[in-house]
């Protein structure tokens, strides 16, 4: 376990004036109080104090102080303004951490897997446009190809930025290896190591926070939005996951033996995600607009590169799960609107209900699921819209338990609120289609 670090310390010797104390509400926002040094130690001992119902948290007016407490092995001093330092926390009430708490959702589930002898280890592709300031279109003008994926020039027309946040990321000994220009105009994706669940979790959340910081400064607007753009690919962000023994040494998904190079273990673990496909799309994909990418007509660069389907196979991105090398698989559904928590805690669920049942997730299919759907045969379709996807997860009475009841109906009950305020939303299209009726 590592070792707390004394802020007040760390102020002294790195010259920080100011930390966030950070928490991740139920919707993914980052949520934090700006804390001079002066003041660390006494916040590092008895919290940063939060209103949970100011925040999309399940609580009212009446609830007693959320208090933060601040995870010191997350803290990250900000490369482009080093007199601030940010710092992941978790909430806790009365004594007691908040069960419906993102974070705290998430260690649990590790504590679980620990239990087993288990490790998750993950690395991610988050997918993000740099847009216009105003948000109304890319931000390069000259970023016209039909298939824009991998365009040199393009990449390099944002060199600034994408070479800023790289180094960035260097600096912060993340290990980045790769940064390309995606399939969509204006699109980009950023890589790195991977690492344990909790803390890529962490690193993912405050990846964001720093695309869009730099981005700004360059008097630029990233968006990580599922679908920015009609007639361009959504922004996936596709998790490469792999369990571990508890010392993190020995991968348990890989066997030389086993069929493309996995064992048994990570079968079960496919086996889970795909039974509860329906339902953790709730939480992989928890916005109106995830819908639009996941069940999007071919786009400008001829696919959208995200499923429909609830499927898995070798090396072959048309499904929900892709077995790229012998020692991980790739889960493709996730989109960048997911909380990072949220996002590693459904799909380290579904997996230990996968593993725990001994899931047989059945043969691989090798189609083209873009092309030639009927090869599959009768297999299972995502959810069309969020509120198929909220009853989904509300009927999935195994992933509900295993995620928290607290958490559960907290998540249900906001998401449904979100729906519901964009079900009253009169569009364009209906003005369009029926005014005349």
């Amino acid at each position: 376990m590592a070792t707390e670090i004394n802020l007040s310390d760390y102020a002294k010797e790195k010259g920080v004036k100011y930390f966030l104390f950070n928490f991740t509400d139920l919707f993914g926002n980052q949520r934090a109080k700006l804390v001079p040094a002066a003041a660390a130690a006494g916040m590092q001992k008895s919290g940063a104090g939060f209103a949970g119902f100011a925040a999309w948290l399940d609580l009212t007016p009446a609830h007693p102080d959320m208090i933060v407490m601040p995870d010191t092995s997350s803290l990250i001093q900000l490369p482009w303004k080093p007199e601030v330092a940010w710092v992941a926390g978790d909430p806790w009430m009365d004594g007691q951490p908040v069960e419906q708490g993102p974070r705290n959702v998430l260690k649990k589930l590790m504590a679980q897997a620990g239990e087993k002898g288990l490790l998750m280890k993950a690395g991610v592709e988050p997918e993000f446009h740099l847009i216009s300031a105003d948000g109304t279109g890319i931000s390069d003008d000259r970023d016209i190809q039909e298939k824009p994926c991998y365009d040199q020039s393009a990449v390099m027309r944002r060199y600034d930025v994408i070479s800023e946040i790289c180094d960035y990321m260097t600096e912060l000994g993340w290990g980045p290896y790769q940064n390309d220009h995606e399939d969509a105009n204006g699109q980009f994706e950023m890589n790195w190591d991977f690492t344990d669940a909790l803390t890529m979790a962490d690193q993912l959340a405050f990846f964001k926070f720093m695309v869009k910081e730099v981005a700004e400064i360059h008097g630029l607007r990233a968006t990580f939005m599922p679908k920015p753009f009609t007639e361009l690919t959504g922004n996936g962000c596709h998790v490469h996951i792999s369990m571990w023994d508890q010392s993190g040494k020995e991968n348990q998904f890989h066997d030389v033996d086993g069929e493309l190079g996995l064992s048994q273990l990570a079968y079960h673990f496919i086996g889970g995600l795909l039974q509860h496909g329906e339902a953790l799309a709730a939480i992989t994909n928890p916005t109106v607009n995830s819908y639009k990418r996941i069940n999007a007509a071919p786009t400008l660069s001829g696919a959208t590169w995200a499923p429909n389907t609830i499927t898995y196979g070798g090396n072959n991105r048309t499904h929900m799960i892709r077995i790229p090398d012998d020692n991980r698989f790739e889960f493709r559904l996730a989109d960048n609107s997911a909380n990072p928590y949220l996002l590693m805690a459904v799909v380290l669920a579904a997996g230990l209900n996968g593993i725990n049942g001994q899931i047989d997730p059945g043969d691989r299919l090798d189609n083209d699921m873009y092309a030639h759907p009927e090869l599959a045969g009768e297999v299972k379709t995502l959810p069309l819209n969020l509120l198929d996807a909220i009853r989904n997860f509300d009927q999935d009475e195994v992933l509900k338990q295993a995620l928290g009841d607290e958490f559960s109906q907290a998540y249900m009950k906001l998401k449904l609120y979100d729906w519901n305020s964009y079900a009253r939303h009169l569009t364009q299209w209906e003005r369009d289609h029926t005014l005349d009726c």
